[in-house]
């Protein structure tokens, strides 16, 4: 039996999977997620979301899918790996994911004419919505990010007919201000932050709930969830990696709750891993 189901859960509370049904609304998280929606029904063209590993880009670009998925006027693409080392591969990848048909010994100039046309008939003739969104968009090179400039170039006297979503690291940012034809197409920047501490408890107490768990007594106390807050930093996905190894222990040493003790024991054995390896 899995120790979620020994713990009266329904599934696991703090997979790090993506999963837009454990997607946490913080302030930060909420806002950029309103904001993208917003940018996209006007069709406003470029959206770019920057945050360090582990801040939760990952998941809100499932949950925007998710709240986009089943609108008819909406089609939603996704990218989650741009790395490609030519201008063909990247256009190659860009016409699959469109899911256009090309004959075989296509040229350059074959993709970017069949990727303008789609982009008029679903956007003009359809009257679409299209939506790409490119994840571990710090990955681009000068050339991937070229072709979609030209891209965003495409347009009718009222918008923009492709609405691209690149969700980066911080890292990112030098980047996309050395190619100002690129920056100043910008019409969203957003940087996703660490949770605070109360926010850190609210994500904890958050997952548990959507795994099932209703009881008033909490599962972490107070103290713990302080101390979860200072070694995480109030990075998600740390937050996750430790509470799920709390989980496991309480099982484990068959405790009611997971305490401060707990959480610094954990924190030693992660501590004497690192250094080791």
């Amino acid at each position: 039996m899995s120790y979620f189901k020994v713990l009266g859960l329904d599934k696991e509370p703090f997979s790090t999977s993506p999963d837009p049904n454990f997607f946490f609304e913080s302030e930060e998280h909420r806002a950029a997620l309103m904001r993208l929606m917003i940018e996209i029904r006007l069709k406003r063209g470029l959206s770019v979301i920057l945050g360090d590993v582990g801040t939760g880009k990952t998941t809100l670009s499932r949950k925007l899918f998710q709240l986009l998925k089943e609108r008819q006027d909406i089609i939603f693409h996704m990218i989650l790996d741009p790395t490609a080392e030519s201008e063909t591969v990247f256009l190659e990848s860009l016409v699959r994911t469109f899911k256009i048909e090309m004959a075989s010994g296509a040229s350059l100039l074959d993709y970017k004419e069949a990727i303008k046309r789609y982009l008029f008939e679903k956007g003009v003739e359809e009257g679409k919505t299209i939506v790409l969104l490119i994840d571990e968009a710090q990955k681009l090179n000068s050339l991937g990010l070229e072709i979609l400039r030209v891209l965003l170039n495409y347009e009718t006297t009222e918008y923009k007919l492709l609405q691209l979503v690149l969700l980066g690291q911080i890292e990112f940012l030098p980047k996309l201000k050395e190619i100002r034809n690129v920056w100043d197409r910008i019409s969203l920047k957003f940087v996703i932050n660490p949770l605070d501490e109360r926010q850190t408890r609210e994500l904890i107490d958050f997952r548990l709930h959507q795994a099932g768990y209703n009881s008033s007594v909490p599962f972490f106390t107070d103290e713990a969830a302080s101390e979860i807050y200072e070694y995480t930093k109030g990075y998600p996905r740390r937050i996750s990696l430790i509470c799920h190894n709390a989980l496991k222990s309480l099982v484990m040493e068959n405790k009611p709750v997971v305490d401060l003790s707990l959480i610094k024991n954990l924190i030693s054995q992660e501590v004497r891993v690192g250094a080791a390896v």
